[in-house]
Order: C-alpha cells, then sequence, then structure tokens
C-alpha cells in the first residue's frame, strides 16, 4: 500500500453563527458554519425566516393579498342567495 496518500485528520472546532462551538473529526483544522443543531428551525421547534432580496416580504403580500380575494368572494356569494331568495319569493306572490 502507498505511504502519506490520505491527508491529515484533526479533532476540529466547529464555531456556529449563533455562538455555539463544538468538536467534530474532519480534515480542516477549523470549521465557521451558519447553522447548527443548537439553531436550526428543526431541532428548536422555532421558526426562522432567512429573508433573501424581499422573497419573504414578496411571498406574505401575496398570500394577505389571496386571503382577502377569498373573502370578498365568499361575502358576495352570501349576497347572490340572499338576492335569489328574496327574488323567488316576490315571484312567488
Amino acid at each position: 500500500m502507498k505511504k502519506d496518500i490520505h491527508p491529515k485528520y484533526y479533532e476540529s472546532k466547529v464555531k456556529c453563527a449563533c455562538g455555539n462551538t463544538f468538536v467534530v473529526g474532519s480534515t480542516s483544522e477549523t470549521l465557521d458554519i451558519e447553522v447548527c443543531s443548537q439553531c436550526h428551525p428543526f431541532f428548536t421547534g422555532k421558526s426562522k425566516k432567512l429573508d433573501i432580496a424581499g422573497r419573504v416580504n414578496k411571498f406574505e403580500k401575496k398570500v394577505s393579498k389571496a386571503k382577502e380575494l377569498k373573502e370578498k368572494a365568499s361575502t358576495k356569494k352570501v349576497r347572490a342567495k340572499k338576492e335569489t331568495k328574496k327574488t323567488q319569493k316576490i315571484g312567488t306572490k
């Protein structure tokens, strides 16, 4: 077998953006990460929105507008049903 073909293996210190640090095995001496198990929404149960170029705001506006349109459509249907009942009663007299 060839000697010295594998990279050196370290006990690396991992630093998260939230401030959490821990040790893992890696070929790098240090690792800087953005999300770890202490701050990831899946593990913490907290929702976290990463807004890139206003995409979250744009999506929330679309959702709120769709809800408003849905509510308007449902009130129009209720009014239309009431009006048809009135016209049916008038027509039978």
